[in-house]
């Protein structure tokens, strides 16, 4: 029985997703894979159903209407995991800007370690970014650092997005009570486990900008996640931060 589901969110990303599924495929240790496809205009879905036949039973879609945003596809990404009976949830980008290999190595932080969150973290040893201008680098390494400082939370990548949760962790937050929607959803989901008193472990990775495809950063996503974080932290000060 496979316990490793991986959840990949995909928006036009035709150019990637059959490479990103093969890839995770043919790891030593076996994944099952959800693509939450948004209604890609590129017929990413399309793709993936094709995909579907040379693997069944271990690739699945879960398709929605409109363009939702980051969180909510992975809440319902989260939901379909629950429903099911997965032990290591994971979050990882279609654009192989997270190596697949390192899911391994996230798997084994929680199932052979003692951690309940293991993130891929960018910054725990310094800074392991290929690829992006030096401004980008620099406005998200001050960003993880901003919402740690804001929120005590002991975590370099804040803002990281490739994630295994064990299944209690998961199943302890309140996922209706998930507010924010963009990246700043990443930063909710950690204070949430940290608030809970689970055990968070930071695995370094190195961060490659993709090279196929468009990002999805947005102002709107950078300023949710600046503003958000303090409202967040502020309500978790007078006890009305529901978790």
């Amino acid at each position: 029985m496979v316990d490793a589901l991986v959840i990949i969110p995909t928006y036009n990303e035709i150019e990637n997703v059959e490479r990103i599924i093969k890839n995770v495929f043919s790891l030593q240790r076996n994944f099952h894979i959800l693509i939450v496809d948004d209604s890609s205009p590129d017929e990413t879905a399309v793709r993936v159903k094709e995909l579907q036949l040379e693997y069944a039973d271990c690739l699945f879609l879960l398709e929605r209407e409109g363009k939702s945003g980051l969180g909510t596809a992975y809440i319902a990404g989260f939901r379909w995991a629950l429903e099911r009976s997965y032990t290591f949830i994971f979050e990882m980008d279609a654009d192989f800007s997270h190596n697949p290999n390192d899911l391994i190595r996230l798997y084994n932080a929680c199932a052979k370690g003692s951690s309940d969150v293991a993130i891929g973290s960018r910054y725990v040893t310094g800074v392991n970014v290929v690829n992006w201008p030096m401004s980008r680098v620099l406005l998200s390494w001050l960003a993880s650092k901003y919402v740690r400082f804001i929120t005590g939370m002991d975590i370099h990548d804040t803002t990281a997005g490739f994630i295994c949760y064990k299944r209690e962790v998961l199943q302890k937050i309140n996922l209706n009570k998930i507010r924010f929607v963009g990246y700043a959803f990443q930063i909710e989901m950690k204070f949430k486990a940290y608030l809970l008193k689970f055990k968070i472990k930071e695995v370094p990775v190195i961060f490659t900008d993709r090279t196929r495809g468009t990002s999805k950063m947005s102002k709107g996503i950078i300023s949710e996640a600046v503003f958000g974080v303090v409202k967040m932290k502020i309500k978790s000060l007078f006890n009305r931060y529901e978790i």
